[in-house]
């Protein structure tokens, strides 16, 4: 055991914490040290039962459980003399009655509900890299354990180990953890490699060797980096979004604006490309909404032709008060204009892949910038956030380009992105030019 296994150990055994995350770098002895836990508890309280899980069965068996196999090893535990595992059920049953289950937790569309899950019973949990589940999955396998706790005097335990990754572990465990705010049931613990005594010193040196964003995660543990190829913006470029700009007027607003109880409406005010003001407003009505716009539009001397609001949903409502332009995510991609080629409509699935994949490339080119003092912290840590998930659906596939969509973001960052949509919308007015626009 290594100093911080035994950390997370001792929150694995106390009476109030529920939720573990141990890891987030490459080699701190995350697999290990889960698979440990769930030998030493299925040996402890005889006929239980427990799960363990990752994103997908298949590499689940070809790593995870390998590792298991090995630290039964290691501990003299023997297949056939102290356990059986059941390859097609993918159950490892104990001599004692106790039971490990082998779980796929990947998200299908024809289960979203994840109602594999719903007649299962266990006593605890380990998902390993749990950091490629989606957040409910976490919470649904939370959710079943509850198989002989009385009967032991237990409370429910579940163990995640990971490597950095801007989802619900960052949310859930890493941010809270980092601003002392965690609740008081659940606990993170970092390992990183330079915590692991028996890694191998060649592996280490491998990790030295991965390029900038990878080592960042992998090796130093910094979580504040992505590696994922499919992202359109780079970090780099996100976090150099705010910085100050020559005193200018407001000239465009674009509005995102609440569908569901948990979004917020999200005002910005841009000169140029430069924003100048910005809003985060908790769900209200279409008419409070269009009173703020009413004000900034005044405030700036922005015509309605300047303004752009999301129509899909309650937008439509703030769209047809003001008589600005209305944003539809689904509609079909405009035309732009090609070098040599002139005015042409590009291979994108909607307008809204369109945009985004333009409001991209500026940022990247360092054209797109925030006045540091229009943010709070909070709303500048959720608008790095939304920019981390803008990333390209199915890249290695032909067809038309598009990003990933809403309903697939909010899984990963458990609420809606807001503040990405407000930056993508201000593309409308360079596809769609206010000579061009006439208000019915």
């Amino acid at each position: 055991m290594t100093a911080k296994q035994d950390i997370a150990l001792d929150y694995l055994l106390d009476d109030h914490t529920t939720e573990v995350l141990f890891g987030g770098g490459a080699g701190g002895g995350k697999s290990a040290f889960g698979c440990l836990w769930l030998i030493q508890c299925s040996n402890a309280y005889p006929g239980t039962r427990w799960l363990m899980g990752r994103s997908e069965l298949k590499i689940l068996k070809e790593t995870t459980l390998n590792t298991f196999f090995e630290i039964c090893g290691r501990l003299g535990i023997r297949s056939g003399l102290h356990y059986n595992f059941n390859q097609q059920s993918g159950v490892i049953k104990w001599k004692n009655g106790s039971e490990i289950l082998l779980k796929d937790l990947k998200l299908y569309p024809s289960d979203p509900n994840f109602d594999s899950l719903g007649s299962l019973e266990i006593t605890g949990a380990f998902i390993d890299e749990c950091n490629q589940i989606v957040e409910k999955a976490w919470n649904i396998v939370k959710s079943r354990i509850r198989y002989k706790l009385d009967l032991f005097g237990l409370i429910p335990k579940m163990l995640g180990s990971c490597n950095p990754a801007k989802n619900f572990v960052y949310s859930r465990f890493f941010k809270p953890n980092r601003e002392n705010k965690m609740p008081i049931d659940r606990a993170f613990v970092q390992s990183l490699v330079t915590d692991n005594p028996h890694i191998s010193e060649h592996y280490v040196k491998n990790l030295q060797t991965l390029d900038r964003a990878s080592k960042e995660r992998l090796f130093n543990g910094n979580w504040e980096y992505d590696d994922d190829p499919s992202a359109l913006i780079a970090f780099d470029a996100i976090v150099e979004l705010w910085r100050t700009s020559p005193d200018k007027k407001g000239n465009f607003i674009t509005c995102d604006v609440a569908r569901y109880g948990s979004d917020h409406t999200i005002i910005a005010v841009w000169a140029d490309w430069h924003i100048i003001e910005w809003y985060t407003i908790p769900k209200s009505s279409i008419t409070d909404v269009a009173d703020k716009i009413k004000v900034l539009m005044k405030l700036h001397n922005i015509l309605a032709r300047n303004v752009v609001a999301d129509e899909d949903g309650v937008g439509g409502g703030v769209v047809d008060i003001l008589k600005c332009r209305g944003f539809v995510n689904n509609a079909k991609p405009m035309e732009e204009r090609v070098p040599t080629l002139g005015m042409q409509t590009p291979n994108y699935s909607n307008l809204k892949s369109q945009c985004y994949f333009r409001i991209a490339d500026r940022i990247n080119r360092h054209v797109v910038s925030i006045d540091p003092d229009c943010m709070t912290l909070e709303q500048r840590e959720r608008l790095v956030e939304d920019l981390e998930q803008v990333k390209q659906k199915d890249m290695d596939k032909d067809g038309k380009k598009m990003v990933v969509p809403k309903d697939q973001v909010k899984e990963i960052l458990g609420r809606s992105p807001d503040s990405s949509d407000t930056l993508m919308m201000r593309e409308y007015f360079e596809l769609k030019p206010a000579k061009t626009w006439v208000v019915a």
